[in-house]
């Protein structure tokens, strides 16, 4: 008989109870009580993007693209169990 090798499948992330585009508001953390609108949801890491939310501090280095580099405040993501849904975007 031959043996037949058996092709391991990748699992699929699951899915999240939020999407981009959603209103949300932070329910635990330092940010908690805020709102905002979710700018990217990761699937695999399970954390999202929230506009406005977990702003954090990056240092840029002079550049063609940045020519006066200095401090950059971006969003930070934090986990997707410390949102809750306040509007599903359509």
């Amino acid at each position: 008989m031959a043996y037949k090798k058996r092709i391991q499948q990748k699992a699929k992330p699951p899915k999240l109870h939020v999407k981009r585009g959603d209103r949300v508001k932070v329910i635990a953390g330092e940010w908690k009580g805020s709102e905002g609108v979710i700018k990217v949801a990761n699937r695999v890491t399970h954390r999202v993007t929230v506009e406005g939310v977990n702003m954090i501090t990056k240092t840029r280095r002079k550049s063609q693209q940045h020519p006066d580099g200095g401090m950059i405040e971006t969003e930070g993501s934090i986990h997707v169990s410390n949102v809750k849904l306040v509007e599903a975007a359509d």
